[in-house]
């Protein structure tokens, strides 16, 4: 199968479905891959445990770790590939620093991210994956992290919030926003295509569209 973009983003909050979703559009459209390495982040199971002594250079080292990775790879071609898609947008690393740093270190944080973000390419389609907040403490549970295992509510409802807010400052991007309380595209090859399907959708549509 052929794929229409040369560049997607798969995003949502935490456990909402982006590393699946992206892993399986790469195998069935042939597909570059690209996933967020963050396991072996020192800083983040620190931060679980004392957000505020460890928010700055952890939001640090995740900029510096995405803007590497993605450099790398979007600007390498694999002749072998019909596209590239992710599980992240960089955009992220400036939403989670909203979230977790004092205003004066944002302020810091975003000239940092400003000058970085201006080196890299748009994604020609970003797909935000809508989950509820039970819905993603339920899936992060199931895959069993245990630095994740304390995460309140209120974070992932502020996490979530913050790509709202983004979503709405677009003009000029090609966003499409999955509601996907009530599908399964992991096991349900239905609900699968149902997504695909919007995705080639809107191709031809446009900009901030939302499917119920």
């Amino acid at each position: 199968m052929k794929m229409i973009y040369n560049y997607i983003a798969i995003e949502g909050t935490i456990g909402a479905g982006k590393t699946s979703l992206a892993t399986k559009i790469s195998e069935d459209y042939n597909g570059k891959l690209i996933l967020e390495q963050f396991d072996d982040n020192p800083f983040l199971p620190k931060f679980y445990l004392e957000a505020d002594k460890y928010a700055f250079p952890l939001e640090l080292s995740f900029l510096a770790e995405r803007y590497q990775q993605l450099t790398a790879q979007l600007h390498s071609q694999d002749l072998f590939k019909n596209f590239t898609i992710s599980d992240y947008f960089i955009t992220k690393s400036l939403i989670f620093a909203q979230k977790t740093l004092p205003n004066d270190l944002f302020g810091l944080y975003n000239k940092l991210f400003q000058i970085i973000n201006a080196s890299l390419p748009t994604p020609d389609l970003l797909v935000y994956l809508y989950l509820r907040v039970d819905r993603l403490q339920e899936n992060i549970r199931l895959r069993g992290r245990s630095y994740e295992q304390s995460i309140g509510n209120d974070y992932l409802e502020g996490i979530q919030q913050g790509y709202f807010e983004f979503i709405k400052q677009q003009q000029n991007m090609r966003i499409l926003i999955l509601d996907t309380n009530d599908i399964d595209f992991v096991k349900n090859p239905a609900d699968y295509q149902k997504i695909m399907y919007h995705i080639e959708q809107e191709y031809a549509i446009g900009i901030h569209r939302i499917v119920v």
